[in-house]
């Protein structure tokens, strides 16, 4: 850095990174594109409550299709799916050839003759056959046993899975459960997906609140920090990942050893479970080690938490500023899955043979939907680098404040203010930059799932390569984001002054602050663990409840991201906290000597924890000591060269 940078931060700000927060605006507008058109084009109704074969949605009023005369009727009390031909389903263009039909109930009973039909629409007001045929003319109209379902008809209950009537019979149920699985299997990724959301919407909504529920508590134990409680999360933590991969073991053995374990669907879930449980036995053995390793230093750990907690309470509003976040990301991500609902509904009706309507996806989905799945990375990352921005901000207002007795007023209003009118082109510029890392990963991923069939060891190898790479990039990425951004805060540049400067800084301070950063950041990592284990945990043993129809998959790894990215959302108020007092330190370290004439910004007690922490040279530890004085001005931050 050939310049005079002046450490400080600036109250004359200008905004910054222009042209990325235009670009993230028009780019929005394309989303607001696709939402409309998804909204005028698609039907979400039509996948979650399910439809007949002749046009109409089950549970609702429907308008009338032009050439199927058995459409636009009224089934506000019919609401679950129910297919002629349960027992011998087919599949032919991912479409199920049975006809099906809205019905009010689902038959508890077997249905062996068209007079149990009869009776049977009778006394519940429910009719198995197609809708123009009347209820008395079941015995007497010689087409009834083509347009009433095939007998026997097995007894069937309502499954939470898109309302379908589920058959109960072992053969039929079989054959029922394979061909949906079958359809599943042969849809592309965005309609699987879909399925995975809706197949286990109600579980991950709930294992979300439960991540919450651990985050908070964690926030809560960091923030009130004591040496018995570090020893209490590593206690869990270790507990957690045995307890955890002992129960996946524990479960793929016994679905392994089950002899009714034969349909499609259960198979499927042995191969997740196995593959579950040796991840999280590799997780929970490189963990156990690094834990054993660091042990020493555990200590340190405890006085790093104690004054980034001072600095929190100083700053209380600091731990709410997570609640905000979590809720506008759950405001986005259900704006988000509505539209890709929408999406994955868009289709025009066109009439078939026999009055039947078929909806034909539209051409173009497919396109908009990696659009909207950019739109759903991009955007989550901007809201996290605000929310880091945010709390950066108002960690160096506080600390670049002589009277540390009486802090500035409305510290993070005030971040959140010079954010929106200063900075928001920077975190679109940083969460860009994260997004194109992580945009390829996808798409290796989905490369990954075509070619698996080929078992070729090479091309796995080649693929876990690439997955390490950009992960690798991905983690240093985010590492310097992050100091961008507290950088962006004290001198108000745009991205990649502030990354060069931050590069800069911490090049010449990187014995000091490497060792204490990267054990502080093990802790709040084993802490995310903890939640995702757990929340993880609890989610198998729902989707275990219902273990028939469901594929773990898919809502599996649906809680797990979620999990984690309400624990990162939370637990990184200490991580960026943390982050940005160690790059003021360095800064501070820089700029001043500790004189008369140049004061440290610091209190003793972090300039203690940082000497003993880290061993610093002889010659710095009998610099002068001189805290800061409480009612002096003092000097500002010299210019660095």
């Amino acid at each position: 850095v050939s310049e005079r940078r002046e450490w400080r931060p600036v109250v004359d700000r200008k905004c910054t990174d222009t042209p990325w927060l235009l670009l993230f605006f028009l780019f929005w507008a394309g989303l607001m594109f696709i939402t409309g058109y998804a909204v005028m084009a698609g039907a979400t109704e039509r996948l979650v409550l399910g439809y007949d074969s002749f046009g109409n949605i089950c549970g609702r009023k429907n308008t009338p299709v032009k050439g199927a005369p058995l459409s636009g009727q009224d089934m506000t009390n019919k609401k679950y799916v129910f297919f002629l031909n349960s027992c011998s389903l087919e599949m032919q263009s991912l479409k199920i050839s049975s006809v099906s039909l809205c019905v009010s109930s689902c038959p508890q009973e077997q249905l062996n003759s068209l007079e149990d039909l009869q009776s049977f629409a009778r006394n519940n007001g429910s009719c198995l056959c197609v809708y123009n045929l009347n209820v008395s003319s079941y015995t007497l109209n010689p087409k009834a046993a083509e347009l009433c379902p095939a007998l026997p008809v097995p007894p069937s209950k309502s499954f939470p899975l898109f309302n379908r009537c589920v058959p109960q019979n072992p053969e039929c149920y079989s054959k029922y459960a394979s061909v949906l699985i079958s359809m599943v299997n042969e849809m592309d990724v965005f309609h699987q997906i879909l399925s995975g959301i809706l197949a286990g919407r109600d579980t991950v909504i709930g294992m979300s609140f439960l991540a919450l529920a651990f985050s908070f508590m964690l926030v809560l134990a960091f923030r009130f920090i004591r040496t018995l409680l570090v020893h209490t999360l590593v206690a869990l933590v270790v507990f957690g990942l045995l307890f955890v991969s002992g129960v996946l073991w524990w479960l793929y053995y016994d679905y392994r050893n089950d002899p009714s374990t034969e349909l499609e669907t259960e198979k499927e879930n042995v191969k997740f479970l196995l593959g579950y449980a040796v991840f999280s036995t590799i997780v929970t053995v490189v963990l156990l080690s690094l834990m054993f390793v660091l042990r020493r230093r555990l200590q340190f750990t405890v006085q790093l938490f104690r004054i980034v907690g001072k600095i929190i309470g100083r700053i209380p509003f600091l731990l709410f500023q997570p609640l905000w976040t979590f809720l506008i990301l759950i405001v986005f991500w259900l704006f988000w899955v509505a539209v890709l609902l929408s999406l994955g509904t868009a289709g025009t009706a066109q009439t078939a043979s026999g009055g039947q309507v078929e909806y034909r996806a539209l051409s173009g989905i497919s396109y908009m939907a990696w659009y909207h799945f950019v739109g759903l990375i991009w955007t989550s990352e901007f809201i996290l680098a605000c929310q880091q921005m945010t709390i950066a901000g108002a960690v160096v207002t506080c600390y670049f404040n002589r009277n540390k007795n009486n802090p500035p007023p409305h510290p993070v209003l005030s971040s959140i203010s010079v954010l929106f009118c200063y900075h928001l082109g920077t975190a679109v510029k940083g969460s860009f930059l994260i997004a194109i890392l992580r945009i390829p990963r996808i798409v290796l991923l989905y490369l990954y799932n075509i070619l698996r069939q080929k078992e070729s060891a090479c091309a796995k190898c080649l693929f876990k390569c690439c997955f390490c790479w950009f992960w690798c990039q991905e983690s240093c990425l985010r590492y310097f984001n992050q100091h961008a951004y507290t950088t962006t805060a004290i001198n108000g540049t745009n991205f990649s002054t502030s990354a060069k400067d931050a590069v800069f800084i911490l090049a010449k301070n990187s014995a000091k602050l490497a060792s204490i950063s990267c054990f502080g950041d093990f802790i709040l990592f084993l802490g995310k663990v903890f939640v995702v284990c757990f929340t993880v945990f609890g989610g198998l043993m729902a989707f275990n409840y219902h273990r028939e129809l469901q594929a773990w998959v898919v809502p599996l790894l649906l809680v797990g991201f979620f999990a984690y990215l309400m624990s990162h959302s939370f637990l990184s108020v200490f991580e960026v906290t943390a982050d940005a007092m160690f790059l003021c330190f360095a800064i501070d370290m820089e700029t001043n000597d500790g004189s008369e004439e140049k004061p440290y910004f610091m209190d003793q007690e972090l300039l203690t924890f940082m000497s003993q922490s880290n061993k610093l040279t002889e010659g710095q530890k009998h610099r002068s000591t001189r805290p800061f004085q409480d009612n002096e001005d003092g000097t500002e931050l010299q210019p660095m060269v």
